[in-house]
């Protein structure tokens, strides 16, 4: 009995050792996380994706690394689309999901988790019937969690913004995706005025911008979306997507 105390004591004393470590490995994550959505660097994506790999050896029963981990592979997911390289891109997003599985079933009340693989298996169908049918009841059970969860959380709403921005049929449609995605602005807004807890995701508010000028383009304001592919550009100057749109209205 003292022999299996003792053996306790020392594997939780390694455990709290390794914490540091893991702490280290996803402080470091974040940075080149941040770094990389910044340049829009696909290989910086890669290197956050795997510092949170290493960290996740170390916490095996913690959801913040993989969720990290695939947050990392999401984006290197979508920097990858804009490539001559389907498969790499098709590599990233089956990652990004595995990593995201991963974090749910360690927390099911991660709601950014919820929100991130609905529009991954959203992303899946890319407008084929088959492919609705496997994976339509995944993107709405994932949804329906992510807004029970966490209903005022700004990534959950923008990624909901998005997800209705590119299933939208007609100007209602399109018009329900801005709303939802001005209503994330908001919450980005008011979660800019908090304190950054340790390891507490504070991406997506530029990119949410950027919809949202796409959103008033679509519906012909062109005024107003001019006005807000210029709000990304001061937020993040590298933002393709707002450069071309700005380019496309006025011309430069």
């Amino acid at each position: 009995m003292i022999r299996k105390a003792v053996l306790f004591l020392l594997a939780s004393a390694v455990l709290v050792r390794a914490n540091p470590a893991a702490d280290k490995l996803t402080a470091a994550g974040i940075a080149e996380f941040s770094a990389a959505y910044q340049a829009w660097d696909g290989e910086r994506f890669g290197n956050a994706a795997e510092l949170f790999r290493q960290a996740e050896v170390n916490t095996p029963t913690s959801a913040t690394n993989p969720y990290w981990r695939g947050v990392a592979l999401f984006h290197r997911m979508l920097q990858l689309k804009s490539t001559p390289d389907p498969k790499a891109a098709d590599a990233a997003m089956d990652a990004a999901v595995t990593s995201l599985e991963t974090a749910v079933k360690l927390n099911s009340e991660n709601a950014e988790c919820h929100a991130l693989l609905g529009t991954l298996y959203g992303m899946k169908i890319n407008g084929s019937m088959l492919r609705a049918i496997r994976y339509g009841p995944r993107v709405q059970h994932h949804q329906e969690q992510a807004l029970k969860y966490r209903p005022a959380n700004p990534r959950v709403r923008y990624l909901l913004g998005t997800g209705q921005f590119h299933t939208a049929k007609d100007a209602a449609a399109r018009r329900e995706a801005l709303n939802t995605l001005l209503a994330a602005e908001r919450l980005f807004n008011a979660e800019a005025t908090q304190p950054v807890k340790e390891f507490e995701p504070r991406w997506g508010s530029s990119s949410c911008l950027t919809f949202i000028a796409r959103s008033y383009e679509s519906l012909g304001q062109k005024t107003e979306a001019a006005a807000y592919y210029r709000k990304t550009l001061i937020a993040h100057p590298g933002d393709h997507v707002a450069k071309e749109g700005l380019t496309r209205l006025v011309g430069k």
